[in-house]
């Protein structure tokens, strides 16, 4: 939309509302949610009002969290009505998360006493739950259905449902339990004639509502699925997630994931929307704790002066040898903490990986102690080449071991194991790096 690019009020002025609306809807509702947030507050509220109900709903449910909020500001009483309305419910739902607790009241005061019960069954389930991701309007055919009977049922049902749950159709029994999905392509193949039952094969995914949002991440990831029914603790079907909304919820946890190995506490809204006291809030707690915990390398350090005083020669291999634990250290835990998230390892393999990480890292600490000793033929003789070797490789193996340990440690204390990346793991690996370091020397030395 490049003629849109410049200011908006002046266009509709020049070409009028019809000229403008035109170019809008030759366009996707991302693109149009993109111009929006470009767009100054007034702009943003004319150009919003010009669209049509449902492209409105769609282009609302791509803005951020922030451009949801400000447009919510700029709407009458009666425009966010017909929004809220126009929403999917899983979108609606999100949108209710975000708000503070006053501005979603009454915005649930704006719903149907439909759209109200929907509401609040989704928010009824905990906050980072599955229940709260999913969307009640989906297909369920029955088994004793024909396959005609089951087309017939999607083509007066279908314009109701959310495109992306329209791939694949439920069948329950009578008690509405999941008995299967299959694809609407099975269908369309099928003979007209032919039973619901005849063409099912009792092979499906399902979720429970209670589940963790990641745990949609990595089923929907792992089947391929562009759907995934939810069902009960009984196997009663409740709804259904689609792949639009488990991708925003993979980007939001990628998001947190970063935020946590930089030792900062997760930001709702993003960093562009965090106020700045908001933000130095989030970030001073770890980096105060992280100050005290370095104090101890220089506790460590002051216990052992007599040592480098004597040998002078040692002060030089210091950062070297504790800045390659902490690299070790955050290499081996970045590969942890995303292989968790992931579901490519769990806490029953770790013994199995550390077994494995102390070979690998033994081999690399030998590696990086081999470049050592030759520096420290020239720097302060074999004594002290000897010294900065033997550390490095033990300091790689200890680190590497802590950067492996922490995330499961984490994970067993139904913590975040991304905390365990970046700046904690680096400041655990440098205390017992000196420990090693300055230990090796005194052994070796006769102090």
């Amino acid at each position: 939309m490049p003629s849109l690019r410049g200011p908006l009020l002046s266009a509709l002025r020049e070409r009028g509302a019809e000229a403008v609306l035109a170019e809008l809807l030759r366009s996707s509702p991302p693109e149009v949610a993109d111009l929006l947030l470009a767009a100054s507050a007034a702009e943003r509220a004319v150009l919003f009002r010009l669209l049509p109900p449902e492209f409105a709903a769609d282009t609302f449910a791509a803005l951020p969290s922030p451009g949801r909020d400000a447009l919510v500001r700029d709407l009458t009483a009666e425009e966010t009505r017909r929004l809220l309305a126009d929403l999917e419910p899983d979108d609606r739902t999100h949108l209710f998360e975000e708000l503070p607790g006053r501005v979603t009241q009454r915005l649930l005061n704006l719903l149907s006493p439909e759209d109200l019960a929907e509401a609040r069954q989704l928010l009824g389930y905990p906050p980072q739950s599955v229940g709260r991701l999913m969307t009640p309007h989906y297909l369920a055919v029955r088994p004793e259905w024909t396959v005609a009977q089951a087309l017939a049922h999607v083509r007066e049902r279908g314009p109701g449902v959310e495109e992306a749950a329209l791939g694949d159709l439920y069948v329950v029994d009578g008690a509405w339990k999941l008995l299967d999905a299959l694809s609407l392509t099975r269908f369309v193949l099928a003979q007209p004639g032919a039973r619901v039952a005849e063409i099912m094969d009792g092979r499906f995914v399902a979720l429970r509502a209670g589940d963790d949002r990641e745990e949609a991440v990595r089923v929907m990831e792992r089947h391929g699925l562009p759907a995934l029914p939810v069902v009960d603790a009984g196997g009663v079907l409740l709804g259904a997630v689609t792949f639009d909304d488990v991708l925003d919820v993979a980007r939001a946890e990628t998001t947190e994931d970063f935020q946590l190995a930089g030792a900062v506490t997760p930001l709702p809204g993003g960093v562009g929307a965090t106020r700045p006291l908001d933000l130095y809030r989030r970030r001073i707690g770890w980096l105060v704790v992280l100050v005290f915990v370095n104090l101890l390398s220089g506790a460590v350090i002051a216990r052992y002066e007599d040592v480098i005083t004597e040998v002078v020669a040692l002060v030089f291999f210091l950062p070297l040898l504790i800045g390659s634990s902490g690299n070790a250290g955050s290499q081996a835990s970045t590969l942890m903490v995303r292989a968790l998230a992931t579901g490519d390892v769990t806490a029953a393999d770790w013994g199995r990986l550390l077994l494995r990480e102390v070979g690998i890292s033994a081999l690399l600490g030998a590696t990086m102690g081999l470049a050592v000793w030759a520096v420290g033929l020239g720097r302060g003789g074999p004594e002290v080449a000897l010294i900065a070797a033997l550390t490095m490789v033990a300091v790689v193996i200890l680190g590497s071991v802590i950067g492996l340990s922490l995330p499961f440690l984490l994970q067993r204390l139904r913590l975040d194991p991304a905390t365990a990346s970046g700046p904690l793991v680096t400041s655990l690996a440098d205390i017992s790096g000196v420990l090693v370091y300055f230990g090796v020397a005194t052994w070796l030395l006769g102090r």
